[in-house]
């Protein structure tokens, strides 16, 4: 209960809390409340304050400040499409040059659209927002495109970041490499990021405060100087995908970080690329049985997206620039 308080009246100093709990100014079901019961749904938790002093417990000036960036996100930010929703979940396509999630206060990013939207559509209020935010649940940088998982509830929440950490779901992404790629290859090595400059170093040897990364590259067609690949992570790390195919000399059409800088500007230029060319393409859910088995708690709520597959179109420049290079026609 003292958790949800402190969400709820984010500005009242915690021992003022409890003093207006042993003073019954907080009530759990009509009855004085310690602070430390485990809320259920359907219980009635009661505020006996002055709309004045509730309104400075919630913080009300900082309050309307964030939904005007959530307004201000959906209003500003194009492109960002939605591909699957229910009651739990939303399951959005993000283009290229937007934030999953913002970096500095003042950033527009999904996160922030989506809770826009919902707020928008009527299907969350700003009161819900007292107490639950919902938020992004995978982060994909800023220049990769595709899908960005999200939760609308806390048990959507929950069950998504349950399924990326227990690696229950299967994630996909397109790409285009430098040289040719000739046969399906699953590749480990140990990625390290240093924050300073937002860069990833992978090496096939494990060395100090590295991370394992797992990665299968299967190529779906072959020009002269470059690979159509399919992509599937199997850990999710910090730029995966581009220096480690980077690590192997296959650096990403237009990755101006990790490809060879003077080709990698003249291909910008070629191909007016403003980016790396890197989609995340689809996501498969674990199947009804694996839900009952690894994630039985959600399996109500989730019921609908046992064993679904979802995939995000490619953007026009991606699927332009896979014509030139590969012709027509090509599967993905």
């Amino acid at each position: 209960m003292d958790k949800y308080l402190k969400k709820l009246l984010p500005e009242c100093p915690t021992s003022l809390l409890y003093q207006q709990l042993r003073k019954k100014n907080v009530t759990l079901n009509k009855k004085k409340a310690e602070g430390k019961e485990a809320l259920k749904e359907g219980d009635l938790v009661q505020c006996f304050f002055s709309e004045e002093t509730f309104l400075k417990f919630q913080g009300g000036a900082a309050r309307d400040q964030r939904i005007a960036s959530f307004e201000e996100a959906y209003r500003k930010l194009t492109g960002i499409t939605i591909l699957y929703e229910n009651d739990h979940v939303l399951i959005l396509n993000k283009p290229a040059s937007i934030l999953s999630q913002k970096a500095v206060p003042e950033d527009l990013s999904v996160n922030e659209w989506m809770i826009g939207y919902l707020l928008d559509s009527g299907k969350l209020t700003r009161t819900d927002l007292a107490t639950f935010c919902p938020s992004v649940c995978n982060r994909l940088d800023r220049n990769t495109s595709g899908i960005v998982l999200c939760g609308k509830t806390l048990l959507g929440s929950q069950a998504l970041s349950l399924f990326l950490k227990e690696r229950l779901l299967h994630k996909y992404y397109l790409c285009i490499c430098h040289g040719q790629v000739t046969e399906a290859i699953t590749l480990e090595g140990y990625l390290l990021k240093d924050e300073a400059s937002n860069r990833v170093t992978v090496r096939r040897e494990a060395f100090a405060d590295a991370s394992l990364v797992k990665t299968r590259y299967v190529p779906l067609a072959n020009a002269k100087d470059h690979t159509l690949l399919e992509v599937e992570l199997f850990t999710g790390k910090t730029h995966q995908i581009r220096a480690h195919l980077a690590s192997m000399g296959h650096s990403l059409l237009g990755d101006l970080k990790y490809g060879p800088r003077d080709e990698t500007l003249q291909e910008q230029k070629q191909y007016s690329l403003r980016h790396q060319l890197l989609h995340a393409r689809r996501v498969t859910f674990p199947s009804l049985s694996e839900l009952e088995e690894g994630a039985s708690q959600y399996v109500d709520a989730l019921r609908d997206l046992a064993g679904k597959t979802i995939e995000a179109p490619l953007p026009r420049q991606f699927e332009t620039i896979t014509e030139k290079l590969f012709g027509k026609g090509i599967t993905f």
